[in-house]
């Protein structure tokens, strides 16, 4: 049986966060002797950067608590996995992870399984885990991180079994929690949280809750920490990251909108490149644009969701702006920044999409020429205002669709990376590329994926760490810059030639 805690319990104080966490790790340092290791944790992180985030806060309580990083979940004592409710097949995909752990749990009773994240406050989902994956140790939803540290005691100390999915947000709270970042080269900065704008399809507002900023002083202080870290770039999260801002006017002092935040960020010449996600059309204005055209560091790249180029699908959607108006956003930009970069969201066969609907949003695909594009089909969220709609498309007619709109993409994609081939540019290495281990992989400030090559007279002059038996060492690179002289272009990537390293680029 789970024990069921207080969906409005009493927030958790930071003091009382603390004491959780040294109780811990005094438990897991009697662990380590009794076991001869430390004991070890591994979190598989589904979703949104945003989810990535909470992930780190996961991983810095645990770390915290005397805990050290697993490689997978064969080698974990601590299992979580943190979900999303956005992505496409998401539930097939949490419940195949939730099979491998119950194998692993028959082999092993003394495993611990944690479950959290944006699914655990659907309660479908709680039910069939609590039918059918009854071993699952722990389920938390994303409200609940700020009292993980009393979870984990009365879960691993304490042997319960708990569910706890708060309906309040202490995210307050939430941020004085330790944090282990998973990545060297951007530090993910959690900006605001929930999202005001109920579009018919997305079931964010349900799992996240409605927007709440949090305060200036918080966010810079996290960034300072960031840049004595060395940190020189840092992604500023938010379902909907420019609505900053709008619960704090006439309340604080300060910047009180998101285009002065990001000045004020901005500001920061130690930090080279500032990147955010994502905003929303119906925040847009001037104010923000010309900010974006003011500072080099702000990044020259947006991703602006379109999701459709047709008004009534917009309409339908609840989307709150129109074509015209996208277009004029997409305009302003490109004279205020020409050489930005402009990637987005689109959706094929939300219901009641007719060919003419359809036809709109390739007219405006071909009008903008987007950079990149996370294209999508239409798929019922339960819960969401769209799922119950009775003018569901057909399959055959949505694959259709959708492979038409896929080749107009890509078609924009190869273009805009054969506009930059032959420049010479500077990137940030995120490590060591997926097919090979010879070849780094970073990002432009632009957020072109580059796949870099690194010839022979520069090889031989990088230090001995750099290089290890498999290939390249991916720690010694990641975060650091270098100079890369583009030479192909793909769809989705273009290839490189390293022609200067230094991390003082």
């Amino acid at each position: 049986m789970y024990k069921i805690l207080d969906k409005k319990l009493d927030k958790l104080e930071t003091d009382s966060q603390q004491a959780y966490i040294q109780s811990l790790k005094s438990y897991v340092e009697q662990l380590s002797i009794e076991w001869g290791r430390r004991p070890t944790y591994f979190i598989q992180t589904f979703g949104c950067q945003q989810n990535e985030n909470d992930s780190e806060i996961i991983a810095g309580v645990l770390e915290a608590s005397g805990f050290v990083l697993a490689e997978s979940y064969e080698e974990a004592d601590v299992s979580a996995v943190n979900t999303c409710s956005i992505r496409e097949n998401a539930d097939t995909r949490l419940f195949g992870h939730l099979g491998i752990l119950k194998t692993l749990k028959n082999e092993n009773k003394n495993r611990i399984t944690i479950l959290c994240g944006c699914m655990m406050t659907q309660d479908q989902h709680i039910e069939k885990i609590k039918k059918s994956f009854s071993f699952v140790d722990l389920i938390f939803g994303p409200h609940d991180i700020y009292r993980l540290p009393l979870l984990l005691w009365d879960t691993i100390c304490n042997n319960q079994r708990i569910i706890a999915v708060s309906e309040e947000n202490h995210w307050h709270e939430q941020t004085k929690l330790p944090m282990a970042r998973s990545r060297k080269f951007r530090g993910l900065v959690s900006i605001m949280y929930g999202c005001d704008n109920f579009c018919t399809f997305c079931i964010v507002p349900y799992t996240r809750g409605r927007e709440s900023s949090r305060s200036y002083k918080s966010i810079l202080k996290e960034i300072q920490e960031l840049i004595s870290e060395g940190y020189t770039e840092v992604m500023l999260l938010g379902q909907n990251v420019n609505a900053w801002g709008k619960d704090l006017r006439g309340k604080v002092e300060g910047p009180t909108n998101f285009a002065e935040l990001l000045e004020a960020v901005a500001q920061n010449k130690e930090l080279k490149r500032i990147r955010y996600m994502s905003p929303n059309p119906r925040d847009i204005d001037q104010q923000l644009i010309d900010i974006i055209g003011k500072y080099n560091n702000i990044e020259p790249h947006m991703h602006l969701p379109l999701q459709s180029g047709s008004n009534n699908i917009l309409k339908a959607m609840r989307r709150r702006h129109d074509r015209e108006r996208y277009l004029e956003i997409v305009e302003a930009l490109r004279e205020a920044r020409p050489e930005i970069t402009i990637t987005t969201d689109i959706m094929v066969g939300f219901p009641g999409e007719t060919e003419e609907d359809f036809e709109d949003t390739l007219d405006l695909m071909k009008q903008v020429k987007f950079d990149s594009a996370f294209t999508f089909i239409y798929s019922p969220r339960e819960g969401t205002p769209a799922a119950e709609y009775d003018n569901q498309i057909d399959q055959d007619t949505i694959t259709a669709r959708f492979n038409r709109l896929v080749e107009l993409q890509n078609a924009h994609s190869l273009a805009s990376n054969q506009s930059v081939i032959g420049k010479e540019v500077e990137i940030l290495l995120e490590g060591i590329s997926h097919g090979d281990d010879n070849i780094l992989t970073g990002r432009t400030a632009d957020f072109r994926l580059i796949n870099i090559s690194i010839p022979a007279e520069i090889r031989k002059r990088l230090p001995e760490i750099a290089i290890n038996q498999e290939g390249l060492n991916g720690d010694y690179f990641e975060g650091k810059y270098c100079l890369v002289k583009l030479t192909k272009a793909k769809t989705f990537s273009i290839e490189g030639e390293m022609t200067a390293f230094d991390v003082n680029l």
